[in-house]
């Protein structure tokens, strides 16, 4: 099976998923993952039904192995994310952090990973640098006319909130 048909394979298992009921999913991407043991994509989407499932120590576990056996592209950048977001949930913070600090290197240009950061900067109890990165970023990819105008405050504002999280004691 070429890697064109394995993610076909997949995406079909995906496009059929019921949020609600979980266990068809997760039984169709074992099958395929039996097939293709270590296949990346399928470790990645496994983790992501468990995820969904709320099982998220075991998404976790697949998720890490995923990246271990070389996931690549958009399926790498959406694991950053998913793991990052799942080692959150578990009460993981600092690796969360750590996690999405090598995605945001990897993929400089994710809105997405800075907005599920900022999540994780919150739960560590950093409200300030948390909202710091939400304004920095709408600030570096959002150029309306308004968000323009006040890019100074905004820019300004965002050091200001990053700077009191960072002179504040950390709890961890």
């Amino acid at each position: 099976m070429t890697n064109d048909e394995l993610r076909a394979q997949l995406d079909k298992v995906f496009a059929a998923r019921d949020r609600e009921d979980m266990a068809p999913t997760i039984e169709a991407f074992s099958r395929i993952l039996e097939q293709h043991p270590e296949e990346p994509m399928a470790l990645y989407e496994l983790g992501g039904a468990y995820d969904t499932d709320g099982q998220e120590a075991v998404a976790a576990d697949y998720y890490r192995r995923a990246m271990d056996a070389g996931l690549e592209g958009r399926w790498l950048r959406q694991c950053y994310l998913q793991y990052g977001s799942t080692l959150r949930n578990l009460g993981n913070v600092e690796e969360s952090l750590a996690l999405f600090d090598d995605g945001i290197r990897a993929f400089p240009d994710s809105e997405s990973l800075v907005l599920f950061k900022s999540l994780t900067l919150h739960a560590a109890g950093r409200p300030g640098a948390a909202l710091g990165s939400v304004l920095r970023l709408i600030a570096d990819r959002f150029p309306t006319e308004e968000v323009l105008r006040y890019e100074a405050a905004l820019r300004g504002n965002a050091a200001f909130l990053e700077s009191i999280d960072d002179e504040a004691p950390q709890t961890s």
